[in-house]
């Protein structure tokens, strides 16, 4: 267990911490990067910040975004690798504490109260709260694409090695031509920083991360990709390589490094607790 300081100078102590970069950031906080720094009241800053997530000594949950990135993704990196790691950043680095966890967390700090939502005050922001699982929405559109990456072979092996986007004779998803007509046009206009993101998968390949409004894609460029769509609930649409497929991966993969990929680091932004 590892503590800091809150704003108010009470000890915090550390349970987690994410990356909130535009290569790098919870995809539940929004479809690309400047739209989940708004959801966190932060300005959304070239390097981007580190979010630490822990519990005052009353047990009430804080988020505190740092700027001391470095630090941050040093922290994730070593538990990643099953080390500790003392992440303590400096109260210079220290951009603001928000009431609230953005991320449901299924730890707590030892010997203090169970988690909960500090006593509100004057001119305090609503606590952060994890998006309802229960209903569906763009948050859970882009928690179901987070899934699909993070299990990949699971959800492969569900899908016919010969899929094709288009059967003979058949009309494609309206949906779907919609997305990858969006996709690529972002080749043309480039999108906001984080609405394409690219990182490493098997091999040569690279696992693609691709949002718009009211959809997310993932895909492999050495393979297929999967479309979700916030009309259709729960619905996944495989879409097979074909003749088209292969070139607007490779090229949006290159859009993402343009965006000026951060260097990759182990772990995937996955919550998880500190050892």
């Amino acid at each position: 267990m590892s503590t800091t300081e809150s704003a108010d100078s009470d000890e915090l102590f550390v349970l987690t911490a994410v990356l909130l970069t535009p290569a790098r950031f919870p995809s539940v906080l929004g479809d690309d990067y400047p739209e989940a720094c708004a959801g966190l009241g932060l300005a959304p800053r070239g390097t981007g910040y580190g979010l630490v997530l822990g519990q005052d000594g009353g047990g009430a949950r804080w988020t505190v975004a740092t700027d001391d990135v470095p630090l941050v993704a040093c922290a994730i990196a070593a538990w990643d690798c099953g080390m500790a790691y003392d992440l303590s950043p400096g109260a210079d680095s220290i951009v603001g504490a928000l009431p609230g966890w953005p991320l449901a967390l299924a730890v707590s700090a030892p010997g203090v109260p169970r988690p909960h939502d500090p006593e509100p005050r004057d001119g305090d922001p609503a606590p952060l709260a994890p998006p309802d699982a229960g209903r569906w929405g763009p948050a859970q559109r882009r928690l179901g694409a987070d899934e699909i990456a993070l299990r990949w072979a699971v959800w492969r092996e569900q899908v016919d090695g010969e899929v094709t986007f288009v059967a003979p004779g058949a009309h494609p998803h309206h949906g779907v031509r919609r997305v990858l007509h969006e996709a690529r046009g972002y080749l043309a206009q480039p999108p906001p920083p984080g609405r394409v993101r690219s990182s490493f998968a098997a091999g040569e390949a690279r696992t693609l991360r691709v949002d718009g409004p009211g959809w997310s894609m993932v895909a492999r460029t050495d393979d297929i990709a999967f479309v979700l769509l916030d009309e259709e609930p729960g619905s996944v649409h495989p879409v097979g390589r074909g003749p088209e497929l292969p070139g607007l991966l490779a090229s949006l993969d290159a859009l993402a490094a343009d965006h000026g990929r951060l260097r990759r680091l182990p772990g995937t932004g996955v919550v998880r607790p500190v050892c």
